[in-house]
């Protein structure tokens, strides 16, 4: 049997293995913890820099866009701009022509034969037995000089007749000169058939025909070839 030391020394030992082991466990528990700390914390970490990555890359994507679509915009008004001015010296040339059309019909001997070769020319388009000229008023006189002559070829060139008339009820505008809107620069407009069919060799109309024909190669005179244009005529 123990005395009273005895057991209160055993008391002692096991308290103190009691604590030991306590803070033995305390401690394997704090390293524990710090180790999924450190692990969880790592996710933390992994997974935020992975949010962070890809809301960069969604912002520079975006930023991609922007700059493309401002791009393209930038491109496209330049285009227009470039469409514009071209169109505008083309305008421009077109006016100029029109112009110079007055200079062929201040000169009477010259305007003369135009007008002879345009009644041929119309009469040969038309191949019709009876056929109206209507001209500018001004142009009357020199029409009806060269009438004769221009039929009398038409009919050498045919081999057919054809009975033409000046018609005088109605006129051509005047020129350019006198009429600032509605005007004509000269030429004739052959009709037939109470004026279903209808030639007209104005110099404006023959202007306009043969600047649409000619505008691929005034554009390529003017602009160079373009680089976009797949086919050539």
């Amino acid at each position: 049997m123990m005395n009273d030391d005895e057991v209160q020394k055993q008391l002692d030992h096991m308290v103190k293995f009691i604590y030991r082991e306590a803070e033995e466990k305390a401690t394997e528990i704090r390293e524990k913890a710090k180790q999924e700390c450190d692990i969880e914390k790592g996710k933390i970490v992994v997974e935020e820099k992975m949010k962070i990555t890809r809301e960069f890359e969604r912002k520079e994507k975006q930023i991609e866009t922007k700059i493309k679509i401002a791009y393209s915009n930038e491109l496209n008004q330049s285009r227009l701009q470039i469409l514009k001015a071209r169109d505008e010296g083309i305008q421009k040339l077109l006016t100029e022509s029109h112009q110079r059309l007055a200079a062929i019909t201040k000169d009477a001997a010259g305007y003369k034969k135009l007008l002879h070769n345009l009644i041929v020319q119309g009469l040969i388009k038309l191949q019709e037995p009876k056929v109206s000229i209507v001209c500018r008023q001004q142009d009357k006189k020199l029409v009806q000089e060269v009438v004769k002559a221009a039929v009398a070829e038409y009919t050498e060139k045919s081999k057919k007749q054809a009975d033409v008339e000046i018609d005088s009820s109605v006129h051509l505008p005047p020129g350019p000169e006198e009429a600032k809107e509605d005007s004509c620069s000269g030429g004739i407009l052959l009709s037939s058939h109470g004026g279903k069919i209808i030639c007209s060799n104005t110099l404006d109309a023959r202007l306009a025909m043969s600047f649409e024909q000619q505008l691929p190669a005034v554009r390529e005179a003017l602009f160079g070839k373009s680089l976009t244009r797949v086919h050539r005529d």
